[in-house]
């Protein structure tokens, strides 16, 4: 976000929290949405989060506490109980089939929309603290974030229009 930004352009924070691949997509939609319509971007990834701005993308989703987790199937929509991420490979299975439907819908990759974002001037910022705590190093993620605290997120969002905690 540049602070020469005229005093009318609307700004958008968001801190990005979740790092799986059902949890990946709001953050870039939206991210990318708004730049689209000309806000101002900035998403604080910290904790999980954080891995989405890893250079190789392994993301994966639970079935565990996700009783909103329905996937057509035979003409339906199944749930996955619970149960089901007891047995071994559950996760891998749920991930495949998430996959799947995201290429045979058409629905831009994970990959695809973080390059969308950052075209679009979308600020990014590593969380510091974190980076730290897993020991990662700025040669582990994408090109584009810059590094920030707390208190960096802080400073953006006193100045935003729209806050938001994925």
């Amino acid at each position: 976000m540049a602070e020469d930004a005229a005093p009318n352009t609307k700004r958008m924070s968001m801190i990005v929290t979740k790092g799986t691949l059902d949890w990946a997509y709001p953050p870039f939609i939206l991210a990318t949405t708004a730049a689209a319509m000309g806000l101002e971007v900035s998403m604080f990834f910290t904790f999980y989060g954080l891995t989405l701005l890893k250079k190789k993308l392994d993301l994966g989703i639970s079935t565990l506490g996700n009783p909103a987790m329905k996937m057509p199937m035979m003409g339906m929509h199944m749930a996955m109980p619970n149960l089901v991420s007891a047995m071994p490979g559950a996760d891998a299975m749920a991930t495949a089939m998430m996959k799947n439907l995201i290429k045979k819908k058409g629905v831009a990759s994970i990959e695809e929309l973080r390059e969308t974002a950052l075209a679009a001037d979308v600020k990014m910022i590593a969380c510091q603290m974190t980076m730290d705590l897993f020991e990662y190093t700025l040669d582990d993620l994408i090109d584009g974030p810059e590094l920030g605290g707390a208190a960096t997120y802080i400073e953006t969002a006193v100045k935003s229009d729209i806050n938001l905690f994925i």
